[in-house]
């Protein structure tokens, strides 16, 4: 391990010259997704780029992020106001300063990729020395890093981790990634349709009937700055009413991302007569479709269950164009099931700088975070 060393970057234009041939597997890690986040990523952060060495040699690649949550309005609002005043309490005045390992505006494995194997030891190591590096940068700009995560890893990478590092590391798992494996057998969504139990196939027809009179449409680059502010409204709306947030995001973030990122990124508008009422947006991952940030006006979501409507969307999409699977990540998750996506558990793990508060850490954290109960559909005969 002696001939292993990082470097880590805080400008995307000094990254090495072949950082996306080893970050090829994976569009989130590429210098074109990078450069969206060090230009349109939300207010309150600040984001790291890690270059892995072997001798002079790149062989893998990483991403950190700082939050400020102090920055932050608030929270989410969706919860009852003694509970939201207490987690912002804790927020405020022991969480603040966060340091992410890995990419906490989306879900799944995005934090680092290496174009050889890499044993599960040598990784541990490499986050571990990452994270010091880091704190120790702050600490010099007069910044006291409070928490520190990593995530999103699936069960069996975790199990590995704990044997070296992370063995003394609060793990923890939130609600689960919704993934949908889509069968190879369908080629369009008359194959999607005629795989649904009764039930779900008369949920499918109810909902399709309620969206006829909304046109739905992919925007380009020009559309989407036209209806910029519009997009943000709807977008700031959801996001303000889920259960818990540690960012916004900037309002130039949409048309910066497709500017960037081209045809690897899209945004369906849905619009009444000429009102943009609705929107979602999916990225273009390989053979794996991302879903992305979405909104909706509240009142023609009920009329219409346009929510319900972009998940059909989506997986249509997916088929269609050959996807392998679809990522619908967490949150609304029994709807998520009922369209066919299945949850999948990803954890990750979480410290306290402060060694007295991280032992409190399991109870602090189930008060951030607090259980969710729901039933799984089966929409497929």
């Amino acid at each position: 391990m002696e001939n292993i060393s990082f470097n880590i970057y805080t400008e995307v234009s000094t990254l090495p010259s072949n950082w996306d041939i080893v970050s090829s597997s994976n569009h989130f890690l590429q210098k074109p997704y990078l450069q969206v986040l060090q230009n349109a990523a939300p207010l309150n952060m600040e984001c790291f780029y890690i270059g892995v060495f072997e001798n002079s040699e790149l062989i893998g690649v990483s991403i950190a992020q700082y939050l400020n949550v102090n920055k932050l309005e608030s929270f989410g609002e969706r919860d009852n106001y003694l509970k939201t005043y207490i987690r912002n309490f804790i927020f405020k005045n022991f969480c603040s300063h966060v340091l992410f390992l890995g990419n906490n505006m989306i879900t799944g494995e995005n934090s680092f990729t290496f174009k050889k194997q890499v044993e599960t030891k040598l990784i541990s190591k490499i986050l571990i020395d990452c994270t010091e590096y880091l704190i120790h940068y702050f600490k010099n700009k007069k910044t006291k890093i409070h928490i520190v995560t990593y995530k999103d890893f699936y069960k069996d990478f975790t199990q590995d981790l704990k044997k070296f590092d992370f063995k003394s590391i609060y793990e923890f798992n939130t609600q689960p990634n919704m993934i949908f494996n889509l069968p190879k057998e369908w080629e369009n969504k008359e194959n999607y349709i005629s795989s649904f139990t009764k039930k779900y196939r008369d949920q499918y027809k109810r909902a399709h009937k309620k969206i006829e009179k909304i046109n739905t449409q992919e925007l380009s680059l020009e559309e989407i700055i036209i209806h910029e502010e519009r997009i943000y409204s709807l977008y700031y709306h959801v996001a303000l009413n889920a259960p818990f947030n540690t960012f916004f995001l900037s309002k130039n973030h949409f048309s910066y991302f497709k500017k960037q990122c081209g045809n690897r990124f899209k945004l369906f508008g849905y619009f009444k007569d000429d009102l943009l009422v609705g929107f979602h947006t999916v990225l273009l991952n390989e053979e794996t479709l991302e879903t992305y940030f979405l909104g909706y006006d509240e009142t023609f979501q009920k009329e219409h269950m346009l929510y319900l409507n972009m998940l059909y969307n989506m997986t249509e999409f997916g088929i269609e164009n050959n996807f392998k699977k679809i990522v619908f990540g967490r949150t609304a998750l029994e709807i998520k099931s009922s369209i066919g996506a299945k949850p999948v558990v990803m954890t990750g793990f979480i410290y306290h700088t402060n060694k007295i508060i991280n032992k409190l850490m399991p109870k602090i954290f189930s008060k951030l975070e607090p259980e969710i109960t729901w039933q799984q559909r089966h929409p497929f005969k």
